[in-house]
């Protein structure tokens, strides 16, 4: 008794395709199903870059009606293909279509298929086999692992992000201080009377406010190699995580499809060995059509996804190793240019004075060889200061002065001691000529 066809409420669309062979005298189709066991021949897989691949319109689950004009149904498969094999060219094939809606694929053991498949990383490969999945099929992906590498690049960006921070953060307090550093001595200068001390003050200022000039325009490529970096961590890396993450949610579907064809083609197996009809098969076997279909639409996003990552992991691969070797150099070159620069701002000498008031000073010379000795002794014991700075007498005696002069007694006494607020030069002061002591 023939048993009516179940199409599971899918619409069928009749369509003769003429194919030409190529030069292995194939069409690139595999085919499936047909007697004793299902009336229906169908397509189980289309070859890539084939004949039929080329052409578009065959897909899996199409049900293979006639050769040439020749009814197949109801044939076996090996007749089925024998029949393409010893046709010329062009090959005639009337096909009926299976509906293009694979949304009834989508069924809930397909959903659960992809979780199992999400975490079967954290499985051993018992309890993956337990379940019927391929556990290296899965964890052995080049493209989970380049996941990774990403996380791992992310976080050395992270901390060089970090550093070039603080780098920056610092060059500018440097140039900060520098630049209030030169502030005071030009202040200094603006308010000294005497030319000498005036000259020396302005140009010592001068030249530490080039110097935060020239800190602070080194911070600039500094400033850029961070927002560059933090465009890669902030942008770059969570976009391509996203796109790998689309990838593997395909894949795990591509799979589960797989392994729902599989469960069904056992399940067929099963019955064919204790000889009993299955009711899915005897009725055109639709289901198991159904899924070759999504499988079909599956892989093809799947492989155009994997094309996809794979470009732009390797373009991201180049642009980290770029980028790197790029920003590192930059770094090097931009702080030993401020640093030569720098130095070479400080590379003439500048002469800073120290005035010193004789108003305040009263000077006594005595001479006379008895005298001259002992005034000597005296000057060298009071070379040891008092611990307290506001009190006593400096005297500086300098042990190589002319013998002639070495005679000579100078006694300095300090002003009042809370007089330490007034200038060491007074507009007032009667004597015009002042030491000048060059320190540099």
């Amino acid at each position: 008794m023939e048993i009516e066809e179940d199409r599971l409420g899918m619409r069928i669309q009749s369509e003769t395709i003429e194919l030409t062979k190529d030069e292995k005298g194939v069409v690139g189709i595999s085919i499936g199903g047909g007697g004793p066991y299902c009336p229906c021949v169908y397509v189980v897989q289309v070859f890539d870059k084939s004949p039929a691949f080329k052409d578009g319109r065959i897909r899996c689950g199409d049900e293979i009606v006639a050769i040439n004009g020749i009814t197949v149904k109801g044939e076996r498969k090996s007749a089925v293909a024998q029949l393409i094999q010893v046709s010329l060219n062009p090959v005639k094939i009337t096909i009926n279509k299976l509906d293009d809606a694979n949304t009834k694929g989508k069924t809930l053991d397909i959903l659960i298929k992809k979780v199992k498949h999400k975490v079967v990383e954290f499985m051993d490969q018992d309890s993956a086999d337990a379940l019927g999945l391929s556990r290296a099929i899965l964890t052995n992906d080049p493209l989970a692992e380049k996941e990774k590498i990403l996380e791992e690049n992310s976080e050395f960006y992270r901390h060089l992000v970090a550093y070039f921070g603080d780098m920056f953060q610092y060059q500018q307090k440097i140039s900060d201080c520098q630049k209030e550093f030169g502030s005071i001595f030009c202040d200094l200068a603006a308010h000294e009377k005497q030319q000498t001390a005036n000259e020396a003050f302005s140009e010592f200022g001068d030249k530490h406010r080039m110097i935060a000039k020239k800190q602070s325009e080194s911070a600039v490529p500094l400033q850029k190699m961070v927002s560059d970096l933090q465009v890669y961590i902030d942008h770059v890396v969570p976009d391509t995580r996203l796109t790998i993450k689309k990838y593997l949610d395909v894949k795990y579907e591509y799979l589960s499809y797989c392994l729902k064809l599989k469960e069904l083609d056992d399940e067929e197996v099963e019955f064919i060995a204790i000889q009993e009809p299955l009711y899915r098969v005897e009725t055109g076997n639709y289901e198991y059509r159904m899924m070759l279909r999504c499988r079909q639409e599956c892989r093809t996003r799947f492989m155009k996804m994997r094309d996809d990552v794979m470009v732009k992991i390797e373009l991201l691969d180049q642009k980290h190793v770029r980028d790197i070797a790029q920003h590192l150099a930059t770094f090097a070159k931009t702080m030993a240019k401020c640093h030569l620069e720098c130095a070479e701002i400080l590379k003439d000498r500048i002469d800073v004075p120290i005035e010193i008031d004789l108003e305040q000073l009263n000077i006594s010379m005595t001479s006379g060889s008895n005298g001259g000795k002992r005034d000597i002794e005296e000057g060298e014991e009071a070379v040891v200061l008092n611990d307290n700075q506001l009190e006593g007498d400096l005297i500086d005696v300098d042990g190589s002065v002319e013998p002639s002069i070495r005679e000579s007694r100078i006694t300095l006494q300090r002003n009042s001691i809370g007089d330490i607020s007034q200038p060491l030069l007074r507009s007032d002061s009667p004597l015009e000529e002042l030491s000048l002591i060059d320190i540099s």
